[in-house]
């Protein structure tokens, strides 16, 4: 089991596991236009240090000649520089070794022309370029947009990240989908990379405020809630978009799950969803061949109002193909620094014991299916649109079955319509830790003190549960 540095709370069955790593430091001289990449496991860190020169991860700009030095665990990364640098590092990574051949040069290329976009919507007063990222499994979709996000802010942008990839968590535990306005350096040390949110514990960066809506599947290819959250969601980006003159020519990033490009029959049913429902208009295709041709037939003939570039990206040499078990031990990670926060960074979470009817879990129901408004936001009237022919949750009873689970603690009322249930936003999660069915009582785990709220607890098959989080 995997738990994090330093972290030793009483009552917490977590004993630090990571290995100690060697205090021998070395140094890496970076030649202009290379890049040092590096994969460092959970069990172990790496500390880096810019001597000199300029360099960056994953598009953030390193601090040169900083007292404290970057400490990496649990990640996958490469540190690009434009003129040359020297580096010192400090640590047993699993694997490093310096790359010449990157394609970043396409990366700033691409991020040139989407700020001359940006300029132009600028002078019109109109939203900024729509992007939106897809490709298969491991091909650097979240990794771009990281870059063209730290690229935007740097430019003094606050483009708009959506988050559409379930297996991702940005800014929240894996299962949820995003939407967050970045004004503000990345945080690289941050296990995601993207930084904290005050739902996410505490970062020495500013924390970003995203909005979040539970999923709880693992592909957006699973159940019938994907398309009406990217509905949701695209709602509150326009109306962000449209409202926020900082924002609005900056546009927004799209992020997507691999499964997303699969198809059937060269048919892409929820990458043309979110291009309809976000009005995308640059489509960014990486790593693969046969989608782009077939996403280039559908959209490159489009008339000259609703016209979407679709690029074609080569995919990074730094790609690597991210196993399963690294995955699992991601996501346990995140949501260990949810509640326990990170490094030396160590939150108070609150433990308590509620009876059964205190609480009340919906789960997603899987024979839910139907179109009519299960794809239209909670309020709309489903009269004129039709029904769902099966409701899309189903009561939980409290049983020793939900141990380990977590739960998303929603803005809706348990005796709200399904559909607004769906469609709310996220308040936080917490955790059961222990259920006596004898005494008819759970203990759950929660960021805060105080009473648990009343509000509709939502309960997923994603991400798997976590065992002995509390001990």
């Amino acid at each position: 089991m995997t738990a994090l540095p330093g972290l030793s709370l009483p009552g917490l069955s977590l004993a630090p596991a990571l290995a100690p790593s060697s205090t021998e430091t070395r140094t890496q001289d970076l030649p202009a236009g290379s890049e040092y990449r590096f994969e460092v496991p959970f069990t172990r860190t790496l500390r880096l240090r810019l001597l000199s020169g300029t360099a960056e991860l994953f598009g953030t700009e390193l601090a040169p000649n900083s007292k404290d030095a970057y400490t990496l665990s649990g990640t996958k990364g490469a540190v690009y520089t434009w003129h040359g640098c020297r580096l010192e590092l400090a640590g047993e990574p699993e694997s490093e070794y310096v790359a010449e051949e990157t394609q970043m040069t396409s990366y700033a290329n691409l991020h040139f022309a989407l700020e001359n976009a940006r300029e132009k919507a600028e002078t019109q007063k109109e939203i900024g370029p729509r992007v939106l990222v897809v490709g298969p499994e491991n091909a650097g979709k979240t990794s771009l947009c990281k870059i063209l996000t730290a690229y935007a802010t740097k430019s003094g942008r606050q483009p708009v990240v959506v988050n559409l990839d379930p297996r991702q968590g940005l800014l929240s535990i894996p299962g949820a989908l995003t939407a967050t306005t970045f004004a503000s350096v990345l945080d690289v040390e941050e296990a995601g990379g993207w930084g904290s949110s005050p739902i996410s514990g505490p970062s020495a960066v500013p924390v970003k405020m995203p909005l979040v809506y539970q999923y709880g599947l693992g592909s957006p290819e699973e159940g019938k809630t994907f398309r009406p959250l990217v509905t949701r969601i695209a709602l509150a980006v326009t109306s962000r978009l449209e409202e926020d003159e900082q924002a609005r020519a900056s546009g927004c990033i799209i992020d997507t799950a691999g499964a997303s490009s699969h198809g059937k029959g060269g048919v892409y049913e929820n990458i043309t969803h979110i291009i309809s429902e976000f009005s995308v208009n640059v489509l960014l295709v990486l790593g693969s061949e046969r989608l782009y041709s077939d996403l280039s037939r559908k959209f490159s003939n489009r008339p000259s109002e609703d016209l979407i570039s679709v690029i074609k990206l080569d995919k990074s040499g730094g790609c690597v193909d991210r196993e399963e078990a690294y995955m699992q031990q991601l996501r346990q990670s995140q949501i260990r620094s949810y509640f326990f926060g990170q490094g030396s960074n160590n939150l108070s979470p609150h433990t308590h014991w509620a009876s059964y009817s205190s609480i009340k879990i919906l789960k997603i129901n899987d024979a839910s299916a139907g179109v009519g408004s299960s794809f239209l936001p909670g309020d709309d009237d489903d009269d004129v649109y039709g029904s769902t022919t099966a409701p899309i949750y189903e009561t939980v009873a409290p049983s020793p079955a939900i141990l380990n689970c977590l739960l998303a603690v929603t803005n809706a009322s348990m005796t709200d319509r399904h559909e607004a249930i769906r469609d709310s936003s996220i308040k936080g999660y917490i955790y059961v830790a222990d259920v006596d069915d004898t005494k008819e009582k759970v203990r759950l785990l929660a960021p805060l003190s105080g009473a648990i709220p009343t509000t509709a607890m939502v309960m997923g098959t994603f991400p798997e549960d976590v065992s002995g989080l509390v001990g």
